[in-house]
């Protein structure tokens, strides 16, 4: 699949996966849903979700290591900056034929755009967080958040990433 093709599914799971409301029982199912969602994959991942800025969930399976848990940071840096997901970001560096250091000047030691960072929105208001998994390779991280989102939200037609 080309980079332009791809970056038109990401735009419609970004502007699909958003919540109604989003409270402390939505954020708890959620993450376990993404725990659940990995052991099923047999994957051993970090999961973070952040709200207003705050880790309001973290976990590090077992089997994960403490090198997932600084992508997942990195991942989530990006997904803070640019309200978009990580993967998002990084192919369309990719389509421009540059770098996140050299395009805005941020440090890769801060930011990644590898795919598992997505926007965690809310309907009428915007982006308010971060859903971040790190240990899959990028795009089964990214794919995974969304299956999950599009599950909580019961959203069937959503189209997917391969690979």
């Amino acid at each position: 699949m080309s980079v332009e093709a791809d970056l038109q599914i990401i735009a419609e799971q970004e502007a699909r996966l958003e919540f109604s409301q989003f409270d402390g029982d939505t954020l708890w199912e959620l993450g376990c849903r993404l725990r659940e969602a990995a052991r099923q994959r047999g994957a051993a991942l970090a999961i973070v979700i952040t709200v207003n800025q705050v880790r309001r969930f973290q976990l590090l399976m077992a089997g994960a290591s403490a090198n997932n848990e600084d992508w997942a940071r990195r991942k989530h840096n990006v997904v803070q900056k640019f309200e978009r997901s990580s993967l998002a970001v990084g192919l369309d560096c990719q389509r421009q034929q540059t770098t996140l250091q050299e395009k805005n000047g941020l440090s890769l030691a801060e930011h990644a755009t590898h795919g598992g960072g997505f926007p965690l929105r809310l309907r009428g208001v915007g982006c308010i967080g971060s859903i971040v998994v790190s240990g899959l390779p990028q795009r089964q991280d990214h794919q995974l958040v969304v299956d999950v989102l599009a599950s909580m939200l019961a959203i069937d037609d959503l189209p997917a990433l391969d690979g």
